[in-house]
């Protein structure tokens, strides 16, 4: 074996054999090189490459690197010949490293497997894989050494216990300057000025070195498997039969006291990732108990300070936090990350002034948070040097963040999910505390990984409920504050618990004769497709009404298609019409709780007793109509069910409350929602969102109606525009006489020519616009069309759509109804 003391001047460049013999226990041998880029091509291939695996620079550049260096997925059979145990037949460099070709490892792995090399016999060997840190085409290092070199008489020598590579600068490996500046980061425990060490020493040895040594701790030792177990257990054995025949085994003897201390160190280590284990696994049980973003968040900070760690941040992208989606791929220096939370063991406030929860920013590129965050991958600064805090300080305006980080051990890790990176934790242990080892490293990934999926859950969860909102909110209409004899207001409250988003709807829809439909349903279900029935349903209830459907007949058409949608489409719905010429409201129910009217003269509120019906959905029940007279200023409180069922409690309770605090008197209508939604939300336990809606039906008076009716004559449209004209002067309307007398006169001339037997009705309503309406009893609705400049006709509904605020037609009990809306002045 070659072997050099790590002092001694090292050989001339070129030196193919290595270094004198060392006696002092330490040395180096021959390593292979080989570079694979991201693509799983080898980039480069070291002379110790070519003369270890017999395949040349030439050969193997461009080439598939899994093809080049052997790998077998089973484990191999025990073969006893071996130095090191178990190979057997076994050819490839193990598991292990087809773990890291295939980047399914993202930190530094070791192993070592027996290979057929053409030309030679089988060849023991070690082996490294090392990922490169930071931006660049490669992606992973390999290392590889011929154990002969650490043999005597195929025997591994015992006084290797630690074995590392290091690198010459004069090799051919391509960036040779850029990787030994790099070295901290391939060996992550290794301290900056260790790695220069190495470094130095090999500068003039000409070729990839192996040093090893029994006294000093390297960031991965390859894994010597069973025969050292057995070996150990039969060193106990030993000295258990020695004790027993009363034999003193000294400190030299193989069983002795030597051998105990090395079992000692190894229990220490065995003990060491058993505590880490068993932190992970502690962890696991303590994140993730909800689906809520900030609780999971706050869960995972708790999780690691201070049993892990002293300080941890955590940054999330600015989509995660707002519950959004992203498109893939890697951060950039644009990317804003938002500081979701800070916890550490340092004196009250002294972080919190200096990094304020909810703040966003970019990371530089020459940071370690960016490094992290565009590679996936952690990164291990051992202590955070003066020149490291300054540059990341300066990120941070008007703030010094020095003090805080500056000689403290860091570690930065990736919280991601699915290769997706959402954000990342910084870690910062105090200056007296132990420094971040090459296995806190695998432990914080590891950390880092479960947190990430937990997030992710929760991310995605909340995006879903996110959609959910804005689906919902999208298809919940903008009703008017004001219509036609109606003031009205609303209210919609979300569940309070995540998953609560569901199908109440409410709206407001403009019916013929100055008339309004109001509706509440409530789609059964929740979550993203109880919203999306709740769409479906609410258009076609629009739809509907403004046909002037009777409520009866609204509600069989929905029933089916609530059947034709499809099986568990269940839905409530109560519909009314109020008539504020008439003075009342037209109501039927299907399944939904009654409505509270309260009176305007004594203000007593009662719930109306109407037919509860069944859910839309259910198929073949019939429905009922029920009338109810009303006076000015009464109100109407329409809601559904999650505003006043609570879980433990009867609904009647619920209902009492809503009736109590439906008659307090109150400012406005906004005001008295408030009022209901303050007596029945605070009680606690309300799970289900809310759809309210509140209408005072303050009628309109006699004199704000005027109606005709006309034969149907030709000579009776003049009639019609002289009686429209003199009524909107004694209404104070002469702004408006002439072109309502225009548009009356275009419809009465239609209804005349198309009616059958007549009358033609008229009516002109003011409320807070001036409604006209002719009636006849043809049911053809007329349609805008295109006039030739031949045709005598066929121009009347276009000077209405030209000078009318909106127009409209609908079939009544007769036949039609064509309408127009002015705007009154000042309005």
């Amino acid at each position: 074996m070659d072997r050099g003391t790590e002092r001694d001047a090292p050989a001339s460049p070129g030196a193919g054999d290595g270094p004198a013999p060392d006696p002092a226990g330490a040395g180096r041998v021959p390593l292979a090189v080989v570079v694979v880029d991201r693509d799983g091509l080898v980039s480069h291939w070291s002379r110790g490459a070519r003369r270890l695996f017999g395949v040349t620079k030439e050969q193997a550049v461009g080439q598939t690197a899994v093809d080049l260096l052997p790998v077998a997925g089973a484990l191999p059979e025990e073969d006893e010949t071996s130095p090191y145990g178990a190979y057997g037949s076994y050819d490839g460099l193990g598991p292990g490293l087809d773990g890291s070709l295939g980047a399914r490892f993202s930190y530094p792995a070791a192993g070592r497997a027996r290979l057929t090399v053409p030309g030679r016999d089988r060849v023991d060997v070690l082996w490294w894989a090392y990922p490169l840190v930071g931006p660049g085409p490669e992606r992973l290092l390999v290392l590889a050494a011929d154990t002969a070199g650490l043999c005597h008489d195929d025997v591994l020598d015992p006084a290797h216990e630690r074995i590392a590579p290091g690198f010459a600068l004069h090799t051919d490996f391509d960036g040779a300057d850029e990787l030994a500046r790099r070295l901290p980061d391939i060996l992550p425990s290794m301290s900056v000025g260790e790695g220069a060490r190495i470094v130095a020493q090999v500068l003039e040895l000409g070729y990839p070195v192996i040093e090893f040594s029994q006294n000093e701790l390297v960031p991965v030792t390859p894994d010597w498997g069973v025969p050292r177990r057995v070996e150990r257990l039969a060193r106990r054995e030993q000295a258990a039969r020695a004790a027993a025949e009363g034999l003193d085994a000294g400190p030299d003897h193989p069983w002795g006291a030597g051998a105990e201390d090395a079992e000692d160190a190894e229990d220490l280590e065995y003990a060491a990732v058993r505590e880490h284990l068993e932190f992970l696994n502690d962890v696991s049980a303590r994140i993730g108990t909800s689906l809520d973003l900030a609780r999971t968040i706050a869960e995972v900070s708790r999780a690691v300070v201070p049993r892990f760690t002293d300080v941890a941040g955590t940054y999330l992208r600015e989509q995660v936090v707002a519950g959004e989606g992203f498109p893939e791929g890697v951060p950039d220096t644009t990317t804003l990350w938002h500081r979701v939370a800070v916890e550490h063991t340092d004196e009250p406030g002294r972080w919190e002034d200096v990094v304020p929860v909810g703040e966003a920013m970019p990371f530089p590129a020459h940071t370690p948070f960016f490094q992290c965050m565009t590679s996936g991958e952690p990164v291990l600064v051992p202590r955070v040097t003066e020149e490291m805090g300054h540059a990341i300080a300066a990120q941070f305006e008007k703030r010094d963040i020095r003090p805080l980080i500056n000689g403290r051990s860091m570690l930065v890790v990736p919280l991601k999910a699915r290769t997706v990176v959402l954000g990342f934790m910084i870690l910062l242990r105090h200056p007296e505390r132990a420094v971040f080892t090459d296995m806190d490293r695998v432990t914080g990934a590891e950390l880092a990984a479960r947190a990430g999926l937990v997030l992710d859950n929760a991310r995605m969860y909340t995006y879903q409920e996110n959609v959910a909102e804005t689906l919902q909110d999208s298809m919940l209409p903008h009703i008017p504050a004001r219509m036609a004899g109606c003031d009205i207001a609303t209210r919609y409250l979300p569940g309070t618990l995540l998953g609560r988003i569901g199908g109440d709807w409410f709206d407001a829809v403009k019916l013929p004769g100055a008339r309004t439909a109001l509706v509440v349903g409530d789609v059964m279900g929740h979550g993203l497709n109880s919203a999306a029935m709740m769409g479906q349903l609410r258009t076609a209830v629009a739809t509907m009404a403004a046909l002037d459907l009777p409520p009866v007949q609204l509600l069989r058409n929905l029933d089916d298609l609530a059947l034709r949608l499809g099986d568990g489409y269940l839905a409530t719905c109560l519909y009314a019409v109020y008539d504020p010429i008439a003075g009342e409201l037209l109501l039927a129910n299907a399944g939904h709780i009654p409505p509270v009217l309260v009176r305007a003269d004594d203000g007593r509120s009662e719930l109306l007793d109407l037919p509860t019906g069944a859910p839309v959905g259910v198929g073949g029940v019939p429905f009922e109509t029920v009338r109810v007279p009303v006076a000015p200023g009464d109100r109407l409180v329409m809601c559904t069910d999650g505003l006043v069922e609570m879980r433990g409690e009867d609904i009647g309770v619920g209902l009492a409350t809503l009736c109590e605090s439906a008659a307090h008197p109150a400012a406005s209508m906004d005001d008295a929602c408030d009022t209901i939604i303050r007596a029945l939300n605070t009680r606690g336990g309300r799970k289900d969102d809310v759809a309210l809606l509140m209408a005072r039906l303050n009628g309109l008076a006699p004199e704000a109606v005027a109606e005709w009716r006309f034969p149907p004559d030709p000579v009776e449209v003049g009639r019609a525009r002289a009686a429209v004209r003199e009524r909107l002067h004694e209404w104070g309307l002469d702004r408006l006489a002439e072109p309502a007398a225009l548009m009356v006169s275009e419809l009465v001339t239609n209804a005349v020519r198309h009616c059958h037997h007549g009358p033609v009705a008229l009516r002109l309503v003011r409320g807070d616009t001036l409604l006209c309406e002719v009636d006849d009893d043809d049911s053809e609705l007329p349609s805008l069309r295109n006039a030739d400049p031949d045709d005598e006709s066929g121009r009347g509904l276009r000077v209405v759509s030209a000078l009318a605020r909106e127009w409209g037609t609908s079939r009544n009990a007769t036949g039609k109804t064509v309408s127009f809306e002015l705007t009154l002045p000042g309005g």
